[in-house]
């Protein structure tokens, strides 16, 4: 199909800390050495959990997860199928995009086998997803633009006037996605293809000249 790859809504979830920590799963460091690199956190520091969907036309979110009384949670599969029933589909909706093709990875709370059906159902043989009619390939972060792109450009401006409060971190990561250029978009959704000629070609293996090529 031409044009493809312009056609995949890739999802993924991220940490936001107040106190602006990376979070090692959506930073990866690559050497032929282990670089002995630490970071001292507070034991349990306040942080954000958001979903993202990107295509080469936007982005659907941010969402925020939160139980019923409006209070900060992280994922698990219950509030990831509540998520997908209640924000993503109806905007998926709004989008008038029934065409795309969905994206996420492998992790557990994604792969429920209810979730599943529930994407199924909507999707039909358009998701791309451990369980799903089109496998994803596990472990694989360089290839979801939002690991190798969105959640480092974003966690690189909305720290710049140092929120105090998630309330203000939540503002400035709505504002900070909302500004985005389409034509950005366009550029990640470009790389992507280029990272997939390179991972073809290496058969999977690392290729650092181009993990942060854009």
């Amino acid at each position: 199909m031409v044009d493809f790859h312009k056609r995949i809504l890739f999802s993924d979830e991220a940490h936001f800390w107040l106190n602006g920590h990376v979070n090692k799963q959506n930073c990866r460091i690559w050497s032929e050495a282990n670089p002995q690199v630490y970071a001292e956190t507070p034991l349990h520091p306040e942080k954000l959990t958001v979903w993202c969907a990107l295509w080469a036309g936007g982005i659907i979110g941010p969402y925020f997860f939160k139980n019923d009384e409006g209070h900060n949670v992280t994922v698990n599969g219950d509030r990831y199928r509540a998520m997908i029933t209640n924000f993503f589909i109806p905007e998926l909706n709004n989008h008038d995009v029934q065409g795309l093709w969905f994206q996420q990875d492998g992790a557990t709370c994604h792969a429920a086998r209810a979730t599943i059906d529930l994407l199924k159902d909507t999707l039909g043989d358009r998701l791309i997803s451990r369980f799903g009619p089109v496998n994803w390939p596990p472990r694989s972060c360089d290839l979801t633009p939002l690991d190798y792109f969105l959640w480092g450009y974003v966690k690189s401006l909305v720290y710049a006037d140092k929120p105090q409060t998630l309330d203000h971190l939540e503002d400035n990561i709505r504002r900070v996605i909302a500004d985005k250029r389409p034509q950005m978009l366009k550029k990640v959704i470009e790389n992507w293809t280029s990272r997939l000629n390179y991972f073809r070609a290496s058969r999977g293996s690392p290729m650092p000249e181009i993990i942060f090529k854009m």
